[in-house]
This record gives C-alpha cells, sequence and structure tokens, in this order.
C-alpha cells in the first residue's frame, strides 16, 4: 500500500510530573494513558512507520493554574524535536480577561488556535461570542467540541463570524452506533457544513466504538468527506488517546483503505494539504 505524507491534526502530549501543568481528567477517565507520560519524542518514536510529516496538537492540560504555560512547554517541545508544528491551546472564551490570556498564547511561533472546554448552551451566549469575536485578531482557529444536537447553532455561529474558520473536532462526536443516530449525525453535518468557514477534523471515532474496523467507521469517513469536501476535510489520530482502541499503523492504514478509490490529489488534500493550509504549517 503506498502511504502518503500524513500531517496529524490531533494529537495529545503529557507530562504527569510537570509541576504547573494537571491532567485531572485523564487520571480520572483514562487512567491507562496517566500510568506513563507521553511526550513528543513517544510520539515521534511511534508514529516512525506511518509517513508523520507533522502534527498539530491539541491541549491536554485542564485545570492548570495558567494555561499559558503549556503552550510554552509544547514550544520548548518543538524547539527540542521538530513536534508540534502546530499547537491549539486551551482558553476560557467566556473570561472577562480572555483577550490578555490569548495575547500571551500567541507569544510563542507555533500557536495556532484554541479549545475551549465550554459546558451547557454556550455557543449562543453573548459572553463567550465576545471572547470568540477575539480569534479573528489573533488570527486563531476554534476547535469545537460539538454533537448533532447543536449543529444548527455552530452553524449560526459561524455564520456571525464568517472571517474565523472553525474547525468540528473528531467528526463531530458521534457517540453511539446504530442506524437511528447515524442519520441524525449526518443531517447535523451536513447543516453545520453550509457554511462556508467551518471545516471538519475526521478523528476520535475510536472513543465511540472501542473495536472499530475500517469498514464499521467508513460510513462516518465518508459521509464527512462527501459532505465538506477535500478542501474543507482532513484526519487526525487523537492519539494517544485512540491507542486504547488500536495501534497507530491501523488507524492511518484504515484511512488509507477507506480513501483507496480517491484520486491522489484528493488523498494529499485530505492526509496533508487542507491540513497545512488551515493551520498555516
Amino acid at each position: 500500500m503506498t502511504k502518503f505524507d500524513f500531517v496529524d491534526t490531533h494529537v495529545h502530549f503529557y507530562d504527569m510530573q510537570h509541576p504547573e501543568l494537571l491532567y485531572a481528567h485523564w487520571r480520572d477517565q483514562l487512567q491507562r494513558l496517566a500510568e506513563r507520560n507521553y511526550l513528543a519524542e513517544d510520539y515521534i518514536a511511534e508514529t516512525r512507520n506511518a509517513n508523520v510529516t507533522k502534527a498539530v496538537h491539541v491541549q491536554a492540560a485542564i485545570g492548570s493554574k495558567d494555561p499559558v504555560k503549556e503552550t510554552e512547554w509544547l514550544q520548548a517541545a518543538a524547539d527540542r524535536t521538530g513536534f508540534p508544528h502546530g499547537i491549539v491551546a486551551y482558553s476560557d472564551l467566556s473570561d472577562p480577561d480572555v483577550e490578555a490570556e490569548l495575547e500571551r498564547h500567541c507569544q510563542f511561533p507555533n500557536m495556532r488556535g484554541v479549545r475551549d472546554f465550554s459546558h451547557g448552551d454556550y455557543l449562543v451566549r453573548s459572553d463567550f461570542q465576545r471572547g470568540f469575536a477575539l480569534l479573528e485578531k489573533f488570527d486563531l482557529r476554534p476547535s469545537m467540541s460539538v454533537q448533532w444536537q447543536d449543529m444548527d447553532k455552530l452553524l449560526d455561529l459561524a455564520s456571525k463570524f464568517p472571517n474565523i474558520t472553525i474547525v468540528v473536532d473528531h467528526t463531530g462526536t458521534p457517540t453511539e452506533r446504530n442506524p437511528e443516530y447515524l442519520e441524525k449525525w449526518k443531517k447535523g453535518m451536513e447543516t453545520v457544513a453550509q457554511a462556508d468557514n467551518v471545516r471538519c477534523k475526521i478523528s476520535g471515532l475510536g472513543m465511540g466504538e472501542p473495536k472499530w474496523t475500517a469498514e464499521s467507521i467508513r460510513p462516518y469517513v465518508l459521509h464527512c468527506i462527501e459532505t465538506f469536501g477535500v478542501e474543507r476535510s482532513f484526519f487526525g489520530s487523537n492519539w494517544p488517546v485512540d491507542w486504547l482502541f488500536s495501534t497507530y499503523d491501523y488507524l492511518v492504514d484504515a484511512y488509507h483503505e477507506i480513501t483507496a478509490d480517491f484520486t491522489d490529489d484528493e488523498r494529499t488534500a485530505l492526509f496533508s494539504k487542507t491540513a497545512e493550509t488551515i493551520y498555516n504549517i
């Protein structure tokens, strides 16, 4: 099988002994992962056979006193190893002081985006939208953990801020695997795809189906590509979280298998070029 160069758009590095970074949710929910550290060097070694050329790190430290410390730590890793090439950091966009925090994040050259783990009906709140609007000023891409039920609200948000490139994280986070849910998920993805400034990150499918196969995730992968097109879709691994469900090579090989009938240009877009454009890496 010919393997295309792969820009991995969703990776996590962590050091459980770091004095200023907390990973409480990893310890509580993903105990097997918390039993070890996972550094840039570990990722490089594990992915050596998968043609990984670049990677984007999505924030992993939640609960740290100062989220900019994670960006600083990741930039040091990038300076040391070359990975990650892009950093999606944590900031609470509803915080009235978030602009100053974003300025501090952006002191680091690999800073590219923000993931805000707000809960509830935050997409329509004025305090969230005030902070969200700042992402245009700083040229940052938000990674949005939104499921099908709220894709209409995400569409409204995208339409209100057309100059902000929005990334739907983890394939829209499908949490069930049955025909009824699949249809609702499909309609949700079709809804948000109406906004030209929304992009789809195909990743994290192991979290909803621990014993997944290329065939079982094929409908989700293909629907995203059919709905958004190869110019607005790209792959990620969610590593090492999805290590709980497969090997890295198994995941990347599945993406290759599912797109076997695509043209070389289409596969190049999905595996690398679209991500490089979105994250400017």
